[in-house]
């Protein structure tokens, strides 16, 4: 008997090197004990081998998608996951087409404990809420979670991107997972004491359920499909399903009982779309002032406009995407997780951000509410045209031998039309006789890169662009 202890419950490049040595080895899946170092219960004789040494057979090949099955499956929780996949991989030897075969008890067992996988994952997804610790710069957010299976390391990349500007824990039962604002790191599971309960914005966030709850849509049991139980006592709303659910067939009837009444009559907007006034005209803080009564798109109900900041004079003119929630708050551009990385990069490319002029194709914050936190969303093509004329006529009164777009959203707001990164990235382009533009990617891009080695290789090409613009601040000092 061979026995084989892998590293952890998730060892998937363990179990994938011993059993490939098992099966040059013949080695038939009878033969084989598969264990966890550390498990109870799987304490084993010394007597039989406890790792595999490099096989000097011939080797042999496998599909992609037996790898991406597999992957999949050693985060199940099933004790049996490694000897079942063994015992595939060992009848694939003589029958490659055997994944083919759905009706296969092998194929079929594997397939579906795969899909829960996924399915866990996608559940964690949707069902981690965050509390805040702690105020303003000493925030921190924490969720507790209790996946089925072992894929905190599979879904923590989702979390990542989708808050990439917010420091974050999630606790489980088996692993944690810890977002600093650059990378993920994992630490030893916890029990459910160690979370938090109650945050400030707890009881908001229930008022704010409790009224967009729509009684005449309620369909219980595809809520309780797609939102099991057992994820209602993790959610802050959870104490008002029930009774919601309790009331809806009452608020139904009663406002089927209501007498309909009659559309009301189109309104003649109050506030007609703010006229560009003559952009030569704009000095910076009379513009500041006049944008912060714009009302040319719906973002306006954000926290504040979020006006650019630098000399009048500047001879570079960078622009963003659009002010995040650190942004919003503050009323200044790039000082979350994105303006450090970016000011680390014009550092490392010999710029001085005092003397360059920094702004944002859209002014305002554009997110939706999902309980205390507000969750970024990409401004659409008539917000970005509607705020254009504030990039218009802050350019007009900077004067900049050079504009670096950063991101789609600012490339579209500085050319005005869309306008692909990778295809005009790294060169210098002609806006008109005095000004040249320079396209590159966000510092928020590089933030949600999960991967150390291309968030690293990324953030050198970052560099090297403003390096292009450092050289045009060099030319203009030398002109001055």
């Amino acid at each position: 008997m061979i026995y084989i202890a892998l590293k952890h419950q998730t060892d998937f490049d363990g179990w994938r090197q011993a059993a490939r040595t098992l099966v040059l080895d013949g080695i038939t899946p009878a033969d084989v004990t598969w264990s966890v170092e550390g498990d109870e219960g799987k304490l084993f004789a010394a007597s039989g081998r406890t790792s595999q040494s490099p096989s000097s057979a011939t080797t042999f090949s496998v599909s992609s998608r037996f790898l991406e099955l597999a992957r999949a499956t050693i985060l199940h929780r099933d004790r049996e996951r490694f000897a079942m996949l063994y015992r595939l991989l060992w009848r694939l030897r003589d029958h490659h087409d055997l994944l083919e075969v759905a009706i296969d008890p092998d194929v079929s067992h594997v397939a579906t404990m795969a899909k829960a996988v996924r399915h866990d994952e996608h559940k964690m997804h949707a069902f981690v809420r965050f509390r805040e610790i702690g105020r303003e710069r000493d925030a921190r957010y924490v969720a507790w979670f209790e996946p089925d299976h072992h894929i905190v390391e599979l879904a923590a990349p989702f979390f990542a991107r989708r808050f990439a500007d917010m420091p974050w824990s999630i606790l489980t039962p088996d692993l944690c997972a810890h977002w600093d604002g650059a990378a993920i790191s994992f630490s030893p599971g916890v029990g459910k004491a160690e979370a938090p309960t109650w945050d400030r914005l707890e009881e908001t966030w229930r008022r704010y359920y409790a009224t967009i709850f729509n009684p005449a849509r309620l369909k219980v049991k595809a809520m309780q499909t797609e939102m099991p139980r057992k994820y209602w006592r993790n959610l802050p709303e959870a104490s008002m399903i029930k009774p919601l659910i309790a009331g809806a067939a009452r608020a139904t009837e009663g406002m089927i009982a209501k007498a309909a009444t009659k559309p009301h009559k189109v309104q003649k907007r109050l506030e007609e779309p703010m006229k560009p006034k003559s952009a030569a005209s704009g000095e910076l803080e009379t513009l500041r002032e006049e944008a912060a009564d714009c009302r040319a798109c719906p973002l306006w109900d954000a926290t504040q406009t979020v006006f650019g900041e630098g000399p009048q004079r500047a001879p570079i003119m960078l622009v963003g995407e659009q002010p995040g929630d650190k942004e919003d708050l503050a009323g200044k551009p790039f000082v979350g997780p994105a303006g450090q990385m970016l000011d680390r990069a014009l550092e490392e490319a010999g710029i001085d951000r005092k003397k360059v002029y920094v702004t944002n194709a859209v002014k305002h914050f554009k997110f939706v509410p999902r309980g205390k936190i507000r969750l970024h969303q990409k401004p659409a093509t008539p917000e970005i045209m509607a705020c254009r004329q504030w990039y218009e006529r802050e350019l007009a009164a900077v004067k900049p031998a050079l504009v670096v777009a950063m991101g789609a959203t600012a490339a579209q707001s500085v050319f005005g039309k869309m306008t692909p990164i990778n295809k005009t990235r790294g060169r210098l382009i002609d806006l008109d006789e005095e000004t040249k533009a320079l396209v590159t990617v966000h510092p928020s891009y590089l933030l949600r890169l999960p991967d150390a080695d291309v968030k690293a290789r990324e953030y050198e090409r970052f560099v090297s662009d403003l390096k292009m613009a450092a050289a045009v601040l060099r030319k203009s000092s030398r002109a001055a």
